[in-house]
């Protein structure tokens, strides 16, 4: 790494060719990078969801959850286990130390379930295990309606049409109704005519278990050839269920209809969606993991614009959207990067007071930042908060050596050497120095990659795009800047006198020199006074922010019906339409996971709870308010809704 600068010098041919094609690899990198809020992380953490309806809480814990718990908790590994019980369903998130595999984690608890299956209770269906997946909350969410379809219409428009086209958007994982009606054939037993027919509902419940089943028959030769053979009994319609012949016990049969209502109807309402208060029918984006927030963005939009192509009458309204604070946050990144390496060149100049020897150092920060990319793509890291924090953390440091290789180049120039003899002079009397530095900032940085706990898995791109970066602005500082040296710089003609900051500068300097028991007891207490200041910042994992959404969590007492649910939900709405920063209210009762918390155990929806996703007015328009003034303003005023708990926030997907 020595010599390779006077290689480089006097061969500058390949320097150029190698940096050329490290910038065209890295372009390209950057180009199929993708754009993600947060690196995806891989915990172990495991779900198991069991579900066996009707049967109460109390049930559950004893006969289900108890004994999937004594089961689970034998397994290596296990670092808590949190459970979940409500009507009907009971949830387990296991979750692991960190060096545990999920895949080994997920493969293990099934074995667990799997064991003690035969005693859990017989008509419980099969427990459902999967790993939780962060990526597995919703990132889009739109309202639909139509002024030519119901709700009927609407809802299995949505369920069919709307879910197969988002679907077949790269990098869309799943997608689910919020609202809307299901279609449901009811059945309404009259029990005077059953009496008097001296019939049992059981005869009937065995009947109707029998319809709408297809069962294999087996093959049979028919013509010399081979057919498969089906066993059909299905019904197409509420009449022909109706008019279905029911065998009694004692050989005698009757029709449906004669001790029974049948009717085409919807099932009972659990959950609704509504926009600004009115019903609309809504449906929920999940990326996959491993996919890009904006892409899918864009691929969900477009697919939404040629469907209002198709069918004029959709009106489709954005009610969350997660996707475009990641682009802000990208847009900001970038902007602040061009800026931190503007800054650092003019810094650069009003020292060196030379625009070729600034160009030369200048150059240091784009080739060392490109081909970082290349490298960051290939080890599948993505752009995100994390990575271009680190960029954006190094960019005035890719220039350190470049700057410290050009001064000393300055120097031999000032004392009469040519270009060439200087940079061949001066890079080999500074190459141990400069390397030393840069192995130096390797060593601060690449550990961050090594942390253990939940942020060493976020901080993993941290470390190694940093650590990357600086490397790479070593083989500029050791390749690329002799030689350009070499050939770009003028001799130097005449001396200029420093400038009067830089005199005063060195007045200082020289005084530190000459006074140094007092420098140091300046700096010993400067040093020790920061320490004391640490206990009074504020903590966390990421600092508050100022978007323009938030979110209301209303969560209501075990026991009260839909209806009480909707009425506090409405109630909501009203006191946050009331704020003049809110813009739009969607309100989800009873169902929907848009900004939930991914670390929340998925169970079924619940009638006692509601979210309401506000959209706010961007913060441009609302100056001296930030969003937390908001959200403290809205959670005074709905401490007037009884008996309910609420959370106002926006919660990370």
């Amino acid at each position: 790494m020595m010599n390779v600068s006077s290689w480089s010098i006097k061969n500058p041919i390949p320097a150029i060719l190698l940096f050329l094609l490290l910038t065209l690899i890295g372009l390209m990198g950057f180009r199929a990078m993708k754009i993600q809020n947060f690196p995806d992380v891989d915990l172990p953490m495991v779900i198991v969801n069991a579900s066996l309806p009707g049967a109460s809480p109390a049930q559950l814990e004893t006969e289900v959850a108890r004994k999937i718990e004594n089961s689970v908790a034998t397994l290596q590994g296990v670092k808590h286990i949190y459970t979940k019980v409500q009507d009907g369903t009971v949830t387990l998130m296991i979750e692991f130390v960190l060096e545990k595999g999920t895949q080994e984690a997920t493969e293990e608890v099934r074995d667990a379930v799997a064991n003690v299956r035969a005693d859990l209770p017989g008509e419980m269906r099969d427990p459902i295990v999967s790993k939780s997946n962060l990526a597995g909350t919703p990132v889009l969410t739109y309202t639909i309606t139509s002024s030519r379809m119901d709700d009927v219409a609407l809802s299995w428009f949505v369920d069919n049409d709307v879910s197969k086209a988002m679907l077949s958007v790269k990098g869309v994982g799943a997608v689910s109704r919020v609202g809307g009606v299901d279609r449901q054939v009811r059945v309404e037993i009259d029990p005077d005519r059953l009496l008097a027919l001296r019939a049992t509902a059981a005869d009937v419940s065995r009947q109707l278990r029998q319809v709408q089943q297809e069962a294999s028959g087996g093959r049979a030769d028919i013509g010399g050839a081979e057919q498969s053979v089906r066993t059909i009994a299905t019904v197409q319609t509420a009449d022909e269920l109706a008019a279905m012949e029911i065998p009694l016990s004692d050989g005698r049969s009757i029709r449906l209809d004669d001790v029974a209502k049948v009717e085409d109807t919807v099932a009972e309402r659990r959950s609704i969606a509504l926009l600004n208060g009115e019903p609309v029918v809504g449906f929920e984006i999940v990326r996959s993991l491993g996919a890009s927030e904006v892409t899918v963005m864009k691929g969900v939009r477009e697919s939404l614009r040629q469907m209002q192509e198709k069918h004029p009458d959709l009106v489709v309204t954005e009610a969350f959207n997660f996707v475009t604070p990641v682009v802000d946050n990208y847009e900001g990144s970038m902007g602040l990067m061009y800026e931190g390496a503007l800054l650092a060149v003019i810094v650069v100049w009003f020292f060196l007071r030379d625009w070729r020897a600034t160009f030369v150092s200048a150059t240091a920060l784009p080739l060392s930042v490109i081909p970082t990319f290349a490298a960051m793509y290939f080890m599948g890291f993505t752009l995100n908060v994390v990575t271009l924090l680190s960029l954006s953390l190094v960019v005035g440091i890719l220039v350190d050596d470049a700057i410290v290789e050009v001064e000393n180049i300055m120097r031999h120039l000032r004392m009469g050497k040519s270009p060439f003899e200087a940079a061949m002079e001066a890079a080999d009397e500074i190459g141990l120095a400069v390397i030393a530095t840069t192995f130096t900032l390797i060593a601060v940085f690449l550990p961050t990659a090594f942390m253990s706990g939940v942020a060493g898995k976020f901080f993993v791109q941290f470390g190694w795009t940093a650590a990357i970066a600086v490397f790479f602005s070593l083989v500029v500082a050791r390749m690329l800047t002799p030689m350009m040296a070499a050939y770009i710089l003028k001799p130097v003609a005449d001396e200029h006198a420093p400038p009067r900051w830089l005199v005063i500068y060195e007045g200082w300097a020289a005084w530190c020199l000459r006074h140094r028991l007092v420098t140091m007891l300046a700096a010993t207490i400067f040093f020790v006074g920061s320490f004391m200041l640490v206990p009074l910042l504020p903590k966390g994992f990421l600092p508050p922010d100022d978007l323009s959404q938030t979110q209301i969590y209303l969560t209501l007492p075990p026991g009260v019906t839909f209806k009480d649910s909707f009425a506090a939900a409405e109630q909501a709405r009203a006191i946050a339409e009331a704020n003049p920063h809110v813009k739009l209210v969607y309100t989800a009762v009873g169902g929907g996971k848009a900004g939930s918390d991914p670390f929340a155990p998925q169970g079924a929806a619940e009638v006692r709870k509601a979210t309401l996703t506000l959209n706010l007015t961007p913060r441009q328009e609302r100056p001296g308010v930030t969003k937390q003034d908001i959200e403290a303003a809205l959670r005074d005023a709905l401490s007037a809704i009884p008996g309910a708990q609420i959370k106002v926030g926006l919660r990370s997907a």
